[in-house]
Protein backbone atom coordinates (compact mmCIF):
# COMPACT_ATOMS: atom_id res chain seq x y z
CA UNK A 1 0.00 0.00 0.00
CA UNK A 2 1.63 3.58 -1.25
CA UNK A 3 1.60 6.25 1.18
CA UNK A 4 0.83 9.91 0.17
CA UNK A 5 4.07 12.45 1.33
CA UNK A 6 2.24 13.88 4.72
CA UNK A 7 1.30 10.34 6.02
CA UNK A 8 4.40 8.99 5.39
CA UNK A 9 5.98 11.67 7.22
CA UNK A 10 3.42 11.17 9.88
CA UNK A 11 3.88 7.24 10.02
CA UNK A 12 7.72 8.26 10.61
CA UNK A 13 7.21 10.88 13.51
CA UNK A 14 5.27 8.13 15.18
CA UNK A 15 7.15 5.20 14.45
CA UNK A 16 10.49 7.53 16.09
CA UNK A 17 8.31 7.90 18.76
CA UNK A 18 7.10 4.47 19.42
CA UNK A 19 10.23 3.51 18.81
CA UNK A 20 11.58 5.80 21.98
CA UNK A 21 8.79 4.79 23.80
CA UNK A 22 8.72 0.99 24.21
CA UNK A 23 11.59 -0.90 22.07
CA UNK A 24 11.03 -4.54 22.76
CA UNK A 25 13.90 -6.53 22.60
CA UNK A 26 14.87 -9.79 23.32
CA UNK A 27 12.54 -10.13 25.97
CA UNK A 28 9.96 -11.43 23.50
CA UNK A 29 9.71 -14.63 23.29
CA UNK A 30 10.95 -17.30 21.10
CA UNK A 31 8.02 -18.49 19.22
CA UNK A 32 7.98 -16.98 16.14
CA UNK A 33 9.19 -16.83 12.41
CA UNK A 34 12.74 -16.84 11.45
CA UNK A 35 14.46 -13.59 10.65
CA UNK A 36 13.30 -11.85 7.13
CA UNK A 37 16.72 -9.43 5.89
CA UNK A 38 14.31 -5.91 5.04
CA UNK A 39 17.08 -4.82 3.92
CA UNK A 40 19.92 -1.99 4.59
CA UNK A 41 18.52 2.01 5.16
CA UNK A 42 21.55 4.50 6.13
CA UNK A 43 24.12 1.41 6.80
CA UNK A 44 21.94 -0.90 9.07
CA UNK A 45 20.88 -4.38 7.91
CA UNK A 46 17.31 -4.37 8.75
CA UNK A 47 15.27 -7.82 9.74
CA UNK A 48 12.39 -8.18 10.91
CA UNK A 49 10.07 -11.85 11.91
CA UNK A 50 6.43 -11.42 13.38
CA UNK A 51 6.38 -12.60 16.84
CA UNK A 52 2.96 -15.44 17.17
CA UNK A 53 -0.39 -13.97 17.85
CA UNK A 54 0.98 -10.36 16.65
CA UNK A 55 0.54 -8.39 13.34
CA UNK A 56 3.44 -5.99 14.45
CA UNK A 57 7.00 -7.38 13.49
CA UNK A 58 9.58 -7.36 16.20
CA UNK A 59 12.99 -5.82 13.47
CA UNK A 60 16.47 -6.08 14.27
CA UNK A 61 19.32 -3.08 13.05
CA UNK A 62 22.55 -4.09 12.88
CA UNK A 63 24.92 -1.57 11.79
CA UNK A 64 28.49 -0.32 12.14
CA UNK A 65 29.76 2.78 14.29
CA UNK A 66 32.63 4.24 14.09
CA UNK A 67 34.07 4.65 17.41
CA UNK A 68 35.03 2.36 20.43
CA UNK A 69 32.38 0.21 22.31
CA UNK A 70 33.65 1.97 24.99
CA UNK A 71 32.51 5.43 23.38
CA UNK A 72 29.13 4.06 21.82
CA UNK A 73 28.54 2.72 25.24
CA UNK A 74 29.34 6.09 26.87
CA UNK A 75 26.80 7.98 24.74
CA UNK A 76 24.24 5.75 25.18
CA UNK A 77 24.82 5.43 29.33
CA UNK A 78 24.61 9.57 29.26
CA UNK A 79 20.87 10.04 29.28
CA UNK A 80 21.16 13.42 30.44
CA UNK A 81 22.44 14.20 26.94
CA UNK A 82 19.65 12.68 25.17
CA UNK A 83 17.43 15.78 24.73
CA UNK A 84 19.77 16.94 23.22
CA UNK A 85 20.51 14.38 20.26
CA UNK A 86 17.99 12.39 20.55
CA UNK A 87 14.32 12.21 18.22
CA UNK A 88 11.96 13.93 20.15
CA UNK A 89 13.23 13.46 23.59
CA UNK A 90 12.02 16.46 25.32
CA UNK A 91 13.00 15.89 29.24
CA UNK A 92 14.86 13.71 31.06
CA UNK A 93 15.62 12.99 35.15
CA UNK A 94 17.95 10.83 36.62
CA UNK A 95 16.40 9.55 39.89
CA UNK A 96 19.39 6.90 41.06
CA UNK A 97 22.80 5.72 39.53
CA UNK A 98 24.69 3.24 41.04
CA UNK A 99 27.67 1.38 39.09
CA UNK A 100 25.79 -1.09 36.57
CA UNK A 101 22.12 0.50 36.62
CA UNK A 102 20.47 3.98 36.28
CA UNK A 103 16.90 4.68 36.92
CA UNK A 104 15.59 7.59 34.78
CA UNK A 105 12.43 9.58 34.08
CA UNK A 106 11.69 10.55 30.45
CA UNK A 107 8.96 12.92 28.94
CA UNK A 108 8.90 12.49 24.64
CA UNK A 109 7.48 15.55 22.92
CA UNK A 110 5.91 15.98 19.27
CA UNK A 111 3.51 17.32 17.18
CA UNK A 112 -0.28 16.30 16.76
CA UNK A 113 -0.10 13.88 19.75
CA UNK A 114 0.00 14.56 23.82
CA UNK A 115 3.18 14.03 25.42
CA UNK A 116 3.87 10.57 26.51
CA UNK A 117 6.52 10.06 30.09
CA UNK A 118 7.64 6.61 31.94
CA UNK A 119 10.10 6.33 34.14
CA UNK A 120 12.88 2.88 33.42
CA UNK A 121 15.63 1.03 35.12
CA UNK A 122 18.07 0.57 32.90
CA UNK A 123 21.30 -2.08 33.76
CA UNK A 124 24.33 -2.90 32.07
CA UNK A 125 26.99 -5.25 31.92
CA UNK A 126 30.32 -5.44 30.22
CA UNK A 127 32.70 -8.65 28.62
CA UNK A 128 35.69 -8.72 26.96
CA UNK A 129 35.40 -10.25 23.57
CA UNK A 130 38.02 -11.23 20.73
CA UNK A 131 38.35 -7.60 19.93
CA UNK A 132 37.81 -5.61 22.69
CA UNK A 133 34.75 -4.82 25.51
CA UNK A 134 31.16 -5.93 24.64
CA UNK A 135 28.54 -3.82 26.19
CA UNK A 136 24.81 -5.20 26.85
CA UNK A 137 22.40 -2.48 28.11
CA UNK A 138 18.35 -3.07 28.65
CA UNK A 139 16.17 -1.53 30.34
CA UNK A 140 12.49 -1.82 31.69
CA UNK A 141 9.53 -0.18 33.33
CA UNK A 142 9.98 1.70 36.56
CA UNK A 143 6.96 3.97 37.06
CA UNK A 144 6.62 3.26 40.60
CA UNK A 145 10.14 4.71 41.17
CA UNK A 146 9.10 8.02 39.39
CA UNK A 147 7.10 10.80 39.24
CA UNK A 148 3.05 10.76 39.84
CA UNK A 149 1.35 11.14 36.23
CA UNK A 150 1.03 14.72 34.99
CA UNK A 151 -1.75 16.31 33.88
CA UNK A 152 -2.21 16.13 30.03
CA UNK A 153 0.64 13.93 29.74
CA UNK A 154 0.44 10.49 28.72
CA UNK A 155 2.24 7.54 31.03
CA UNK A 156 3.23 4.93 29.54
CA UNK A 157 2.77 1.49 31.21
CA UNK A 158 5.54 -0.92 29.24
CA UNK A 159 8.67 0.10 28.26
CA UNK A 160 11.72 -2.35 27.60
CA UNK A 161 14.50 -2.24 24.93
CA UNK A 162 18.28 -3.58 24.53
CA UNK A 163 21.66 -2.50 22.93
CA UNK A 164 24.18 -4.68 22.36
CA UNK A 165 27.78 -3.30 21.57
CA UNK A 166 30.33 -5.38 20.26
CA UNK A 167 33.75 -4.48 19.47
CA UNK A 168 35.24 -5.19 16.34
CA UNK A 169 38.62 -3.52 16.10
CA UNK A 170 40.34 -0.05 16.61
CA UNK A 171 37.88 2.45 17.12
CA UNK A 172 34.87 0.21 15.53
CA UNK A 173 31.78 -1.03 16.87
CA UNK A 174 28.77 -3.30 15.94
CA UNK A 175 25.64 -2.06 16.90
CA UNK A 176 22.49 -4.34 17.43
CA UNK A 177 19.00 -3.03 18.63
CA UNK A 178 16.04 -4.96 18.74
CA UNK A 179 12.55 -3.56 18.87
CA UNK A 180 9.22 -4.31 18.81
CA UNK A 181 7.21 -1.12 18.53
CA UNK A 182 3.49 -1.71 20.18
CA UNK A 183 0.84 1.63 18.56
CA UNK A 184 -1.74 0.32 21.18
CA UNK A 185 -4.33 0.55 18.30
CA UNK A 186 -2.74 4.26 17.09
CA UNK A 187 -1.86 3.27 13.74
CA UNK A 188 -2.38 0.16 12.24
CA UNK A 189 0.16 -2.54 12.00
CA UNK A 190 1.65 -1.86 8.18
CA UNK A 191 2.34 1.88 8.88
CA UNK A 192 3.96 0.93 12.12
CA UNK A 193 6.19 -2.10 10.12
CA UNK A 194 6.95 0.70 7.56
CA UNK A 195 7.77 3.30 10.41
CA UNK A 196 9.78 1.12 12.63
CA UNK A 197 12.65 0.70 9.92
CA UNK A 198 12.66 4.39 9.51
CA UNK A 199 12.66 5.13 13.17
CA UNK A 200 15.83 2.11 13.73
CA UNK A 201 17.98 4.35 10.94
CA UNK A 202 17.40 7.59 12.36
CA UNK A 203 18.12 6.35 15.91
CA UNK A 204 21.78 5.05 14.35
CA UNK A 205 22.28 8.38 12.88
CA UNK A 206 21.88 10.35 15.85
CA UNK A 207 24.18 7.68 17.83
CA UNK A 208 27.09 7.97 15.03
CA UNK A 209 26.98 11.70 15.14
CA UNK A 210 27.06 12.04 18.99
CA UNK A 211 29.87 9.85 19.45
CA UNK A 212 32.36 12.92 17.64
CA UNK A 213 31.57 14.94 20.42
CA UNK A 214 34.92 15.57 22.18
CA UNK A 215 33.24 14.89 25.90
CA UNK A 216 33.29 11.31 25.03
CA UNK A 217 37.33 11.35 23.84
CA UNK A 218 38.21 9.92 27.73
CA UNK A 219 35.95 7.13 26.93
CA UNK A 220 38.44 5.65 24.36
Amino acid sequence: MMLSRGATALVRRLAIFLLLLCAVSAFAGTDATAWQCEGTQGGVVISSRTPTGSSVKEFRGVGEIEASSSVVFAVLNDPEAFPSFMPYVAEIKVLQRTKDSTVAYQRLSMPLISDRDYTVRSEHSETQGPDGPVYHIHWNSANALGPAPLPGVERVQSCAGSWLLEATGPGATRATYLIQSDTGGAIPAFMANHGSQVAIRKVFAAVRKEVLEPKYAASK
